[in-house]
């Protein structure tokens, strides 16, 4: 719940709408169900705070952001305020994003094999993104 916190945190200081909050929190829970993700590709990141270390190409933090594809470095995506704040600066760039399906929304930013499956963290990012702004 404390990496919720801080993307719904970083979300209000950029005075993003609700929905993309939404959409911010339901994509960590797909990508690293809400756990700061060093990388064991990537052994710089296991320097910076993480709570687990994946093997998924060079991505790292709560959204899975590679450094490779222009995400920003290492040192910088597993600060989760960074991290969201990359994430909500791509979906913000969407036209239409605000009409979008959250599975649409949240794949047009992270271009995953499985984008389908950001729309079944919906109801619960909904959820905890109420709880925090509550």
């Amino acid at each position: 719940m404390n990496n919720a916190k801080m993307i719904v945190r970083a979300g209000e200081e950029m005075d993003v709408p609700r929905r993309a909050l939404v959409i911010a929190v339901a994509t960590a829970m797909q990508e690293s169900n809400l756990y700061n993700y060093a990388s064991g590709v990537l052994p710089e990141s296991q320097n910076y705070p993480h709570q687990a270390i994946g093997w998924d190409h060079d991505s790292v933090g709560l959204f899975q952001q590679r450094p490779s594809t222009g995400w920003g470095a290492v040192r910088d995506l597993m600060k989760p305020e960074y991290a969201t704040r990359q994430f909500l600066s791509a979906l913000l760039a969407i036209p239409g994003w605000r009409d979008l399906p959250l599975t649409v929304a949240a794949q047009s930013v992270q271009v995953s094999a499985f984008g389908w499956l950001y729309a079944q963290h919906e109801w619960r990012a909904n959820q905890v993104v109420n709880a925090i702004l509550a």
